[in-house]
């Protein structure tokens, strides 16, 4: 699979190097060409495929699938320059607000759709970079499952890939319009989490948690 991601940050390295590994290919972009052709070489001597760098407008060119990973106050500006390649292709969309600035008037995964015209599954946003640089992520014996919600059948099977390339679980968890509550559970938890708490303890496990329909 052909790759584009918007951003040549944390987690455009941490993703792109695991999926480079997997034998996808993978372009990274960002606001300086020069940054993001350093960043992709440094990529590339991790092993696995070899990782390029262009524009916003190139990567999102390039990919069959794209991952949106640029700062939530980036976002406007990124899609704008990414352009019309952006529309009707899959989109992937990592962003958090933070848990200062994160609104449920005004979700992220809705704007990415509606600035892009593309398809958006919101997916890999409740963890931290450093989760995504493990190979795999397993935790006692158990894979990460990353949540997706997303409408599109094949945008949601294409993240489905980029999951399980991971070493994780994918679970599909609604609709697009269910990424809002993708997008609070990453502020709840990550303001736990900083402020030193165990956020993983406050749920209890499957066969504690009621009732429930199997699968």
């Amino acid at each position: 699979m052909r790759i584009g991601i918007l951003g040549a940050g944390g987690m455009a390295d941490a993703l792109g190097t695991q999926w480079a590994a997997a034998g996808h290919d993978i372009m990274i972009s960002g606001r300086d060409l020069g940054k993001s052709a350093a960043q992709a070489a440094r990529m590339t001597e991790r092993g696995g495929t070899v990782v390029r760098a262009g524009s916003w407008a190139q990567a999102a060119a390039f990919g069959d699938v794209v991952v949106v990973a640029v700062p939530a106050e980036g976002l406007a500006g990124t899609l704008a320059a990414a352009g019309a390649a952006l529309r009707g292709k899959p989109l992937v969309d990592v962003t958090n607000a933070g848990p200062a600035h994160f609104d449920p008037a005004r979700p992220l995964a809705p704007m990415v759709a509606e600035a892009s015209g593309g398809h958006v599954v919101k997916a890999f946003n409740l963890c931290h970079v450093d989760v995504w640089r493990m190979t795999p992520p397993v935790f006692d014996g158990r894979a990460l499952a990353v949540p997706l919600c997303g409408d599109d059948p094949a945008a949601l099977e294409a993240a489905r890939t980029l999951v399980a390339d991971l070493g994780c679980t994918p679970v599909v968890a609604g609709g697009l319009e269910r990424a809002v509550l993708l997008e609070a559970t990453a502020a709840f938890m990550i303001s736990l989490w900083f402020g030193g708490s165990d956020a993983q303890a406050v749920l209890p496990p499957l066969a504690s948690s009621g009732t429930h329909r199997p699968g």
